[in-house]
């Protein structure tokens, strides 16, 4: 009985040795390999403990941490370009007042969001993903009245809601051969999404997607979507001047996108109750007072 039960200890142990040793060999042939720069092994990431990002099912905790960092290399380059984010606090809490009424009836409204000014006159605005949300200064002054902004604000939210950063960054990623079968550097994310939000236009079907829901929103949040279209026309005749808004170059294809508001809001026309904000007086004085 004791050489039987010898016999299978000895057996067991074997099958491990063979297993360590397998295992020995595959990293030393591993070690001794050049590896792409590119690449990321399952040993990096063990002994780096690097985050990778699987686009496709990113989670909303992950969004708002990767959207976090693009913010803060977003700050960092508009204080080096000279355009650095407002930090007046009454400016802070107006436009935070307005876009958390509108991020409360979005499409999306289970993350934080965060709206900041940015001191600049040129007419823009621009979003991050994770709820990170940019007005300049500019746009704001553009505007006649709150619902104007309040239309730009939702638009903006409804590329948060569609998640279009994300997708953009999975398009950038694979044209660029640096999305692997783990997934995204967390530190390429960022990089990718400070570019997306400075620099490149959204894709038509993304500004049309972002049109409807942030028209959607208005009407949720009791704004008045006809502002949607007005602030547009605005836009488009700024275009047709020697000034070219900011805007128009990353919000491309305005004259479609009017007349496509156009249609539905003649289908639905606005509700009694979804006329809020078109006071021009009432948003010219608080501008006064933001901005005195």
């Amino acid at each position: 009985m004791f050489k039987n039960v010898f016999v299978t200890l000895w057996r067991r142990q074997r099958r491990w040795l063979y297993g360590l040793l397998a295992f020995v060999t595959a990293f030393s042939l591993w070690a001794g390999t050049p590896q792409s720069a590119q690449a990321i092994s399952w040993l990096e990431l063990i002994f780096r403990g690097a985050q990778v990002l699987q686009l496709s099912n990113i989670s909303d905790r992950q969004e708002v941490a990767i959207g976090s960092q693009i913010n803060q290399q977003i700050s960092q380059q508009l204080a080096r370009n000279r355009t650095p984010i407002v930090q007046d606090p009454a400016i802070n809490y107006y436009i935070n007042q307005l876009g958390r009424r509108l991020a409360q009836t979005s499409a999306r409204p289970d993350i934080p969001y965060t709206f900041q000014v940015v001191d600049s006159r040129d007419i823009n605005a621009f979003a991050t993903m994770g709820g990170f949300v940019y007005v300049n200064l500019g746009l704001m002054l553009l505007a006649e009245n709150e619902a104007e902004l309040a239309s730009v604000v939702g638009h903006e939210i409804g590329h948060i809601a569609g998640r279009h950063a994300i997708d953009q960054m999975r398009d950038r990623a694979i044209r660029s051969g640096i999305l692997s079968a783990a997934g995204l550097d967390a530190s390429r994310a960022v990089q990718i999404g400070v570019q997306l939000a400075l620099e490149l236009p959204n894709s038509r079907e993304a500004e049309l997607e972002s049109d409807q829901l942030g028209l959607d929103n208005l009407r949720r949040s009791g704004y008045a979507p006809t502002a949607m279209v007005t602030f547009m026309q605005k836009l488009q005749q700024q275009g047709g001047s020697s000034f070219v808004p900011t805007i128009l170059s990353t919000h491309p294809a305005t004259g479609d996108r009017i007349r496509i508001l156009q249609r539905e809001l003649s289908a639905n026309p606005p509700a009694p109750n979804q006329t809020g904000g078109l006071n021009s007086q009432e948003y010219r004085n608080t501008l006064r007072q933001l901005l005195s």
